[in-house]
């Protein structure tokens, strides 16, 4: 069952296209995360998803319902964390939380604020106004009002920008034991560390759709560099990241007991995404 479906999706504002002939499928009680540079549309395809953004062509199902169509049925079954925090500045963090979770008559409703105002460690600011409030702290008061009426989709917008890591590690924990119990988290970010938290990922780059597939295949995509000391004499390979050429690589020397060191330098998660978008480019000026 997939929780959203996306088929030959488009949008350009004006001369400017954000969203290129884009399809995916997102299955249900997933992370899934959306990953590329500034402009490369992962702002664009969320705000499409929730009902915010109309696009020129192709369509979406969030749940089996249109986001435009559907929009209110829709809306009280999705969370959404914008990228900038969409706050009432002037109100407190409990207000904030509060409002959000009124409109959406959430039942219990004091109890929940009180409990996710724990999780999200505002509790001693709760009554505090949201402007007096640092950018890291907003974003926790936005994850708050995304979360508060437990929605069936979560779409998070760059969710732990700015945010301390003692709350990113809980934030990313919490996201883990939502998706275990059915709730899908559709998750933008730049930060290469988080990709490798999400079950699937899209790379984006102006628009277009450039890979599909799991983190750990992705790295598959890498080289790692492989340096060996024979009596003091290096000699280094470029291989594919897989435990079969490494294999078959370190055969070529026998295993020798004069082979006194092996190093590996794989590339990381972050390398392999910036060679995937530098060889998109490389295709399209040929």
């Amino acid at each position: 069952m997939n929780a959203i479906e996306i088929v030959n999706l488009s949008k350009s504002y004006g001369k400017i296209g954000a969203l290129w002939n884009m399809s995916l499928e997102v299955p249900e009680g997933t992370i899934y995360g959306l990953v590329g540079p500034n402009g490369s549309g992962k702002t664009t395809l969320i705000k499409a998803l929730v009902g915010a953004v109309r696009p020129n062509s192709g369509y979406a199902k969030v749940l089996g319902l249109d986001p435009l169509i559907d929009k209110w049925k829709l809306r009280k079954q999705i969370g959404y964390m914008p990228q900038s925090p969409a706050l009432y500045d002037d109100l407190s963090a409990r207000d904030n939380i509060l409002f959000f979770g009124k409109a959406q008559d959430v039942p219990d409703l004091q109890k929940k604020v009180d409990e996710i105002l724990s999780f999200a460690e505002l509790t001693s600011r709760a009554n505090d106004a949201v402007r007096t409030f640092s950018g890291g702290m907003k974003k926790r008061v936005s994850l708050c009002c995304a979360l508060i009426h437990n929605p069936k989709i979560i779409f998070l917008d760059e969710p732990t920008a700015a945010v301390d890591p003692h709350l990113k590690m809980q934030s990313w924990i919490l996201f883990r034991k939502l998706a275990q119990s059915g709730v899908t988290i559709f998750v933008s970010t730049h930060q290469m560390d988080e990709v490798m938290l999400c079950d699937k990922v899209t790379i984006l780059r102006n628009g277009e759709i450039l890979a599909v597939d799991t983190p750990q295949n992705i790295l598959k995509r890498g080289k790692t560099r492989l340096k060996i000391s024979i009596n003091n004499e290096e000699r280094t390979a470029l291989i594919d990241s897989n435990a079969k050429n490494l294999a078959d690589e370190l055969k070529k020397f026998g295993l020798e007991n004069d082979i006194s060191t092996v190093e590996l330098h794989s590339d990381s998660i972050e390398d392999i995404i910036l060679a995937i978008v530098l060889e998109k480019e490389k295709e399209k000026k040929s």
